[in-house]
């Protein structure tokens, strides 16, 4: 329990930092506030199936509300950033690192067919931005910043930025700078 509340609280973090919220402003998060059903459903799923039954009801309701799809099944670090209000689909067989930040409409999809068949692992301090598709089992690295409607179903090295569709790689050091805010270290 106290590795969910560290994440529940990394998560947290990424929106305020250090500072001090209240319920108030806590509850208009909506990123956040879907997170933390997520996170929830996520560590009861094998360890009490009726409290899973419960976070699985309420995620459904706010995956309705919202319009984010990530299932509880898929493997994310600690600090995750839900920019905006909007569609967002992340596949049950995903993994995302650390300090990774989704905007709307981003989907990050299997491929069903083909020698990337299967499901993205993307690293951490990763910014992915409106209307961006990463799909196929494909790795994406640390501190990359896939640009806004870019079409990424190819791996990507760190230190990148990816731009256009079909997507282009620039090298770039420290690729997110600036676009990752309060980020979790430890």
């Amino acid at each position: 329990m106290k590795e969910l509340k560290k994440l529940i609280k990394s998560d947290l973090y990424r929106y305020y930092g250090g500072k001090k919220i209240d319920f108030i402003k806590k509850s208009q998060l909506f990123g956040y506030r879907y997170t933390k059903v997520l996170r929830y459903a996520h560590y009861c799923k094998t360890r009490n199936k009726l409290l899973y039954l419960f976070y699985s009801f309420r995620l459904n309701n706010l995956q309705t509300k919202y319009g984010y799809q990530i299932s509880s099944s898929a493997t994310i670090g600690k600090g995750l950033y839900i920019g905006h209000f909007g569609p967002l689909i992340v596949n049950p067989a995903a993994v995302l690192g650390d300090n990774v930040n989704l905007a709307a409409n981003v989907v990050i999809g299997q491929q069903n067919r083909g020698k990337k068949k299967g499901a993205p692992t993307i690293g951490s301090r990763v910014w992915i931005g409106t209307g961006a598709v990463v799909v196929g089992k494909i790795t994406i690295g640390d501190d990359v910043m896939i640009a806004p409607n870019a079409y990424v179903n190819f791996d990507v090295p760190s230190n990148s930025i990816v731009v256009g569709n079909p997507g282009v790689i620039h090298s770039r050091e420290n690729a997110t700078e600036g676009y990752i805010q309060n980020m979790v270290l430890d």
